[in-house]
């Protein structure tokens, strides 16, 4: 026979996987770190990625696909090449890219967090200034 202690224990637990099982992708967020930026060559963009159900940065997610163009402003097809930077900090993810004219680029990148079988798609939207 379970104690009542037991019964609780049991109960919280059977939450926390419910709950761990319901996570997926749509739970976390990319956001800028510096939403305006001047243009230039060999820019720094870094994005934060958060878990939106703790509010904590997500460390150690690899991102394996990167793409900044001028999609928000009707210029997919202004593509600029990107490479990963080191982070500098748990849960930021930087690239080195070029943002040729001022007005806004689009980041989509594609990642694998630890523990979630599906991939995190985000959209990032910075605007590069004269």
């Amino acid at each position: 026979m379970l104690s009542r202690f037991s019964t609780a224990a049991l109960a919280a637990t059977l939450s926390l996987a419910a709950s761990a099982a319901l996570a997926g992708a749509g739970d976390y967020a990319f956001d800028p770190v510096n939403p305006q930026m001047k243009k230039g060559e060999d820019v720094t963009l870094a994005v934060r990625l958060t878990n939106k159900q703790t509010g904590k940065p997500v460390p150690d997610a690899v991102v394996f696909k990167t793409r900044v163009d001028m999609a928000p402003d009707g210029m997919a097809e202004m593509e600029s090449p990107v490479a990963p930077l080191p982070s500098k900090e748990p849960g930021v993810y930087a690239f080195k890219t070029d943002l040729p004219m001022a007005g806004r680029y689009q980041i989509t990148l594609s990642a694998k967090v630890q523990g979630e079988p599906e991939t995190v798609i985000g959209k990032v939207i910075v605007t590069a200034t004269k």
